[in-house]
């Protein structure tokens, strides 16, 4: 299936949202593909009620005429060509202008037992108790570091759940100055002031961390280390939550500059490749309304509007002063890097341990010598806990940049050769 776009965005969170919304305002042909059987992205999925903030932005995302794809891009066989998989097709993607909104991932930190039953990410969690999974009467411990362990546990104790303690890895004084910076940003006050309604009665410890879950089948208990102290809590759940990783796979592929592990882009959003964008997580960790903004830009940008991009540039760089503050506060303590014990698995997918991986030098070494990176999450979850670790560097891409069916592959293949038939005349 092939379709053309003036302007293709990829990834259906909020940035690629707005972008696609402000661009089809110029009246070209835009299309956005996302992977998810709905718009949204992780923070806005099952957020879809009437009136809501979401609701009002694929409202108007849907009226104005963006073609809505769904698909997983996997690719780029060519410039201005990407491939993506859908659940019954091949879908070859042209366009003259791209925008990537492509999100991020949980950061997850090995520790002894983090490979059991029911000990997941934050977020994970949150979004299958969206899809239906109950958690009513089941006792979660969430760790980690973060806003956003806030408003996990807020959630799941509004579906039912029973959160005995949120343990934060920053310390009191990291958080007391970031109250204090808080003061110039009343909306974000505000936002703290409902959590913590929400979350009333439930114990919150700074510099919290856990040491190891342990459990038969599944997770029945959770040791942290509370300020230093050790302490076991029975648990059905342990949700775990250590920053967020930007999605830069398919940015690194297209050649992209990255610096200091996002996608570099100029005031307009534009990356060191022409005519693609890139707006949301990959190019800084910010939140929600940081992404809505910087896709507005991106979109207007895109579309030719620079004189209505360039006066969003204000509410942008506000965003991005909060955005580093948050950074500067939850930055991960060194001491997290001694949590893995020697046996502990730190690549999933290929059942590789912390005492096979330490004596590398580096990430290519640790891959080839122990196939660490090279199972179906292609280093998804293992890369970034060994750069924490390990200060490692996982900068190798190639295509597909996610798992796809042989069906995908052979169609692929099919048409380089019907091509390569053509050229030469139909021999």
């Amino acid at each position: 299936m092939r379709q053309r776009f003036d302007l293709l965005v990829v990834g259906g969170g909020p940035a690629g949202i707005a972008a696609a919304a402000w661009a089809a305002e110029s009246g070209q042909r835009i299309g956005i593909v996302d992977d998810n059987a709905t718009l949204g992205g992780q923070i806005w999925r099952g957020e879809s009620e009437a009136g809501s903030e979401v609701s009002g932005w694929i409202g108007r995302l849907r009226s104005s005429g963006v073609s809505v794809l769904r698909g997983r891009v996997f690719h780029q066989p060519e410039p201005c060509v990407l491939l993506a998989e859908s659940d019954d097709r091949l879908q070859e993607l042209s366009y003259k202008k791209l925008i990537l909104a492509t999100g991020a991932r949980e950061r997850f930190l090995p520790f002894p037992g983090w490979t059991l039953p029911n000990v997941m990410g934050v977020g994970g969690l949150q979004a299958m108790v969206k899809c239906g999974l109950p958690i009513r009467g089941k006792r979660v411990v969430v760790a980690g570091t973060g806003p956003l362990l806030l408003a996990a546990a807020a959630y799941l104790r509004q579906h039912g759940a029973e959160i005995p303690i949120i343990c934060e890895q920053a310390s009191w004084a990291n958080l007391a100055r970031f109250g204090m910076a808080l003061l110039s940003v009343p909306d974000k006050i505000i936002q703290g002031l409902q959590l913590k309604k929400e979350l009333a009665g439930t114990k919150f410890s700074a510099s919290s961390w856990p040491i190891a879950a342990s459990g038969r089948a599944t997770t029945e208990s959770v040791t942290i280390s509370r300020s230093g102290k050790l302490e076991t809590i029975p648990c059905d759940y342990l949700a775990c939550g250590f920053h967020l990783v930007p999605n830069i796979e398919l940015s690194l592929l297209l050649g992209c500059q990255i610096q200091n592990g996002f996608v570099q882009v100029d005031d307009f959003q534009r990356t060191t490749v022409s005519e693609v964008f890139c707006a949301g997580e990959p190019t800084g960790i910010g939140g929600v309304e940081l992404s809505l903004v910087e896709g507005e830009v991106a979109g207007l940008a895109a579309a030719g509007r620079l004189v209505e991009a360039s006066s969003l540039f204000g509410r942008r760089e506000k965003l991005r002063r909060f955005a580093r503050s948050l950074d500067r506060t939850f930055r991960l303590r060194s001491e997290l890097r001694n949590l893995p014990s020697a046996e502990t698995i730190v690549c999933r997918c290929e059942d590789v341990r912390y005492s096979h991986l330490r004596d590398h030098a580096g990430w290519r070494a640790a891959k080839l010598q122990t196939r660490c990176g090279m199972g179906p999450c292609q280093g998804r979850i293992c890369g970034p806990a060994t750069q924490f670790l390990f200060a490692w560097n996982p900068d190798s891409v190639r295509p597909p940049i996610f798992p796809v069916c042989v069906e995908s592959l052979a169609g692929l293949i099919g048409d380089s050769r019907q091509e390569l038939c053509e050229a030469k005349g139909g021999r």
